[in-house]
């Protein structure tokens, strides 16, 4: 009896250690044609550095989410545009030459739930993503939010890898929303003619969450689907 209770509670997401992940997202390339436009990628210190860190009965998780969001962006910017120049901010972005855009990318919130949780059966995460559009110059002209779903089952002694599955799933999710819906927005469509964007050019203000796609189910670290 006593062995039995020892081996249940291993069982119990991250119940015998304190959990610490960096998770990172392989992107399948999409299968969209890039935009002509030579466009800004600003990627501040906030979302470079960007951790999750909390306790929840008794364990510490942390989840490092840094390196894993600058590639995704990465990906996703070169996957659209046929030029990508990258910034640690706005004002330096302003000085770059011969660019029709400024997209400033930021993670607003990370939140997960484990499989204690969800009565020993999945975790599911879910990612907020804000992306400040300006002109070349620096001028606002729009600010889209995404939110990202994941969600793996449950398996093994640790929660490390069911939830590292689930932020991949997430981080993919966002990615697609935005690489399926940006291109209809108006300021997609200049950039798909190769038009800078201007200040007093009125755009029509978008939410890129508002059509939510099903949660990804990660069943591979190496799937091989488009993400469309």
């Amino acid at each position: 009896m006593r062995r039995s209770l020892v081996l249940l509670a291993c069982l119990l997401p991250a119940a015998c250690s304190d959990v610490s992940i960096k998770p990172e997202a392989h992107l399948p390339k999409p299968l969209i044609t890039r935009f002509p436009a030579a466009v800004g990628l600003i990627i501040p210190a906030e979302t470079r550095k960007y951790i999750d860190q909390e306790t929840r009965y008794g364990i510490e998780w942390k989840i490092d989410l840094g390196p894993g969001e600058v590639e995704l962006m990465r990906d996703t910017f070169t996957d659209l545009f046929q030029q990508v120049e990258e910034f640690k901010d706005l004002e330096a972005a302003k000085g770059a030459r011969d660019l029709k855009a400024l997209f400033e990318t930021r993670v607003d919130q990370y939140s997960f739930v484990t499989s204690r949780e969800t009565g020993g059966r999945y975790f599911a995460v879910t990612m907020k993503y804000r992306i400040n559009l300006y002109t070349p110059q620096g001028e606002k002209v729009d600010s889209y939010t995404l939110t990202g779903y994941g969600n793996s089952l449950a398996m093994g002694m640790s929660g490390g890898k069911p939830l590292v599955q689930a932020t991949r799933a997430a981080m993919r999710d966002a990615a697609a929303k935005f690489l399926v819906q940006f291109p209809d927005q108006p300021p997609g469509q200049q950039l798909a003619r190769n038009e800078a964007l201007v200040a007093d050019k009125p755009t029509v203000s978008a939410d890129a969450a508002a059509i939510e796609a099903v949660p990804i189910d990660e069943v591979s670290d190496h799937s091989t689907q488009p993400r469309t």
